[in-house]
């Protein structure tokens, strides 16, 4: 199985920007589909973005978030403006991504995931 690392979080005001790295070990990372999930204290995981061939994005962050890869850097970012209170959260990445939107339905690699604190 793939090893994951998430970086890039931290404490931002409201309306500012991170950008949160999911870097990866494994030849096949490339091939791989990869999910960003967020975890707000008393929420269940949810669905934020993924990247295969296309872009996936929730509702709440689509138009603000813009997922992306670098191949050669077996890295995904997750690049994130306008941030709101709301997108305070543990921020985790996956691979490969399953194509299901629930974080339960995901079993492959996990990382430990980042905290995002976003201050009104």
């Amino acid at each position: 199985q793939v090893q994951l690392v998430e970086s890039g979080g931290g404490l931002v005001q409201a309306g500012g920007s991170l950008r949160l790295s999911c870097a990866a070990s494994g030849r096949t990372f490339s091939s791989y589909a990869v999910g960003w999930f967020r975890q707000a204290p008393g929420k269940e995981r949810e669905f934020v973005a993924a990247i295969s061939f296309n872009e996936y994005y929730a509702r709440s962050v689509k138009g603000r978030f813009t997922i992306s890869r670098d191949n050669a850097k077996n890295t995904v970012y997750l690049q994130m403006n306008s941030l709101d209170p709301e997108d305070t959260a543990v921020y985790y990445c996956t691979a490969p991504w399953s194509g299901s939107y629930g974080a339960g339905h995901n079993s492959g690699s996990w990382g430990q995931g980042t905290q995002v604190t976003v201050s009104s």
